[in-house]
């Protein structure tokens, strides 16, 4: 029991002297309650990040692309049926008119060759036989030994045995002709670009067996928009890049097609590209680039400088020190000097931004200030901290 009363005492003593503290506490000095209207700060942009609108000219650009084609492309075919024999040329090689490129089987051919031209002299045979007839019928009717109609078949059968003689001939013309066609010959100066065929294989008629490209001459072929073919005329310098090749090559606009393509609503365009050198090959790909002057001034801004939300250009201004979203409607772009052509909403005095900010809340106040001025401010927030 003593011990008991012993540490309730010892209990009541610490209560006390807590609530005392308690009290002290509470009579001192109470914090200040942090000011809740501070001052808005206003944004500051330099003047590198303010633009005003320019009055620029804006040349149109019209791309299009695709592969470079050989237009004197020949595929040589076999003009019969037979075995190839040999190839004397591999793709790559250079070729030139009339040389030799291979050797075909042509034995039934020539054998062809030979029953016509037997043809042709037993026809000449059957001639000289009805000449001679058709002279001694014409002594005897003379000489009233036989009647007039007899002599008339006599000159039927003379002309018969003419135009014989006249139908051997064309077919042993026909078959020197195939023979000459049948044989293995470059029709055109260019490059083997590929064996179709082997030796030993067996040929069909009008099987392919080599293709030759002639590159001096290459074409481009694309398509332009309706809209915009109607600026484009033949003869028009373009300026093409060529996979692999690092510097821009000029070419002529070679033919504009009549008609566009169903459903796409473009009109082939095509170029022609001269490759006297044959530095270009077909099949590599090009990109076109037909660049239109303009003679009028357009008032323009940066393309960064617009942004897009909904389908709807815009850009951002600084109007009596707040910031505004202004909706704007565009035309043409510049891609190259990085510009856009603002047909409405903006005059030349604008104060525009150059670039897109995040975060940016219309009627925000804002300024313009010097570039040194705006990285103290900076210097001194960062170091404020720091010092604390």
């Amino acid at each position: 029991m003593r011990k008991q009363w012993i540490y309730g005492g010892v209990a009541v003593a610490i209560l006390a002297g807590g609530t005392g503290v308690a009290v002290f506490a509470s009579k001192g000095d109470s914090p200040k309650k942090p000011d809740d209207k501070k001052a808005e700060v206003a944004l500051e942009f330099t003047a590198g990040e303010v633009v005003k609108p320019s009055k620029v000219s804006m040349p149109e650009l019209i791309e299009f692309s695709g592969p470079l084609v050989a237009p004197g492309t020949v595929v040589v075919r076999s003009k019969s049926a037979g075995t190839l024999l040999s190839l004397a040329v591999a793709e790559g090689s250079r070729v030139r008119v009339g040389q030799a490129l291979g050797q075909v089987d042509l034995e039934e051919l020539r054998y062809r060759a030979a029953e016509r031209s037997a043809s042709v002299e037993s026809a000449r045979a059957q001639l000289e036989q009805a000449e001679r007839q058709y002279k001694a019928n014409q002594g005897l009717a003379d000489q009233k030994f036989i009647a007039s109609t007899a002599l008339d078949t006599s000159r039927a059968a003379l002309e018969a045995a003419r135009a014989s003689l006249l139908s051997a001939k064309a077919q042993y013309d026909t078959s020197q002709v195939v023979l000459r066609q049948a044989a293995l010959v470059a029709p055109i100066n260019g490059v083997v670009s590929k064996r179709h065929a082997l030796p030993g294989e067996k040929l069909a008629p009008e099987q392919q067996i080599l293709s030759i490209v002639d590159l001096s001459k290459l074409e481009l072929a694309g398509l332009v928009g309706t809209h915009e073919v109607s600026r484009l005329k033949p003869g028009m310098a373009v300026n093409v890049r060529i996979e692999g090749v690092d510097k821009p090559v000029e070419a002529r606009i070679a033919r504009i097609a009549p008609a566009a393509e169903p459903g796409t609503r473009s009109i082939g365009v095509t170029l022609e590209l001269s490759n006297p050198k044959e530095e270009f090959r077909a099949g590599q790909y090009a990109v076109a680039r037909v660049e239109l002057q303009d003679d009028a001034q357009r008032l323009a801004v940066p393309i960064a400088a617009v942004g897009s939300t909904s389908g709807q250009d815009h850009v951002w201004m600084i109007e009596k020190g707040a910031l505004v979203r202004r909706i704007v409607t565009t035309g043409r772009r510049d891609q190259r000097e990085g510009r856009v052509e603002v047909l409405q909403g903006l005059s030349a005095d604008a104060q525009v931004l150059a670039a897109r900010f995040d975060n940016l809340r219309e009627g925000s106040k804002a300024e313009v200030v010097a570039a040194k001025s705006k990285d103290a401010k900076v210097a001194s927030a960062v170091a404020a901290p720091a010092a604390n």
